[in-house]
């Protein structure tokens, strides 16, 4: 029954509900899509790789081409004058775009790269 509701979901955006108790009807209106322990790689424009990792990942339906993270992590590779430098990265909360390949980081954003560098700040933009 639920691949049918997700299903649906996707072809009309709108869905008549019908109540079950046991369901948060709240959540299930409000999100698109929801799953836990999301996590998706790639490689950013210049080909260097990259991983993001969340405890819960969304999406909304006035916003579909954002997947929103919840607790995200992640490996970013770029390139520098000195070489390849892996950057490992947390935040309290993020938002992918995938169709501009933008994420942003916010909430105690912590990044500490393998050439030693760490910093923490409350937002950060990255273009993938």
């Amino acid at each position: 029954m639920v691949a049918v509701l997700v299903a649906a979901s996707l072809f009309t955006k709108q869905i008549l509900w019908t109540p079950i108790t046991a369901i948060n009807m709240k959540d299930v209106v409000s999100n698109q899509f929801k799953m836990t322990n999301a996590s998706f790689a790639g490689t950013d424009k210049d080909n260097n790789p990259f991983k993001i990792h969340a405890d819960i990942g969304y999406q909304q339906y006035n916003k579909p081409n954002i997947v929103f993270l919840e607790k995200p992590s992640g490996k970013i590779t770029r390139t520098t004058k000195d070489g390849k430098v892996t950057d490992n990265i947390t935040a309290s909360k993020g938002q992918f775009n995938h169709k501009t390949r933008i994420l942003t980081l916010t909430g105690n954003v912590r990044v500490n790269s393998s050439n030693g560098d760490k910093f923490l700040t409350e937002e950060m933009v990255l273009q993938l």
